[in-house]
């Protein structure tokens, strides 16, 4: 599968990039903000975004309607430290695909990807 990973943190994108690749995905482009993924995305066409929902700039939950627009079948994870209902909710009504939350084990990933396939 073809993956945007985005995450202000250069470790956890880093991280995340080498999980994918260990699984076998093509990540296609890493982006620290949500301007840059925006950008990304429209050159790329990746098949998954991972986004990281707080980020300083376009945070991820401004980030996801943008991409559904440009998509409306676009498959976005939303990765967070975050675990509240509300926004859990919230983000589900923006149109992400699933939510991962930080830290995240192989496993948690592995099977996430697995239901996306």
């Amino acid at each position: 599968m073809k993956v945007l990973v985005v995450d202000d943190n250069v470790l956890t994108r880093s991280m995340i990039k080498d999980l994918l690749t260990e699984m076998g995905h093509l990540v296609v482009g890493e982006a620290g903000d949500g301007n840059e993924a925006i950008k990304i995305f429209k050159e790329q066409r990746p098949e998954l975004v991972l986004l990281d929902l707080i980020m300083p700039g376009k945070t991820g939950l401004e980030t996801l309607p943008e991409l559904k627009a440009l998509d409306p079948a676009a498959k976005v994870v939303m990765v967070t430290a975050v675990q509240q209902e509300v926004i859990t909710t919230e983000l589900m009504e923006k149109g992400a695909t699933g939510i991962l939350h930080k830290p995240f084990m192989y496993d948690e990933l592995e099977a996430l990807l697995k239901k996306l396939a």
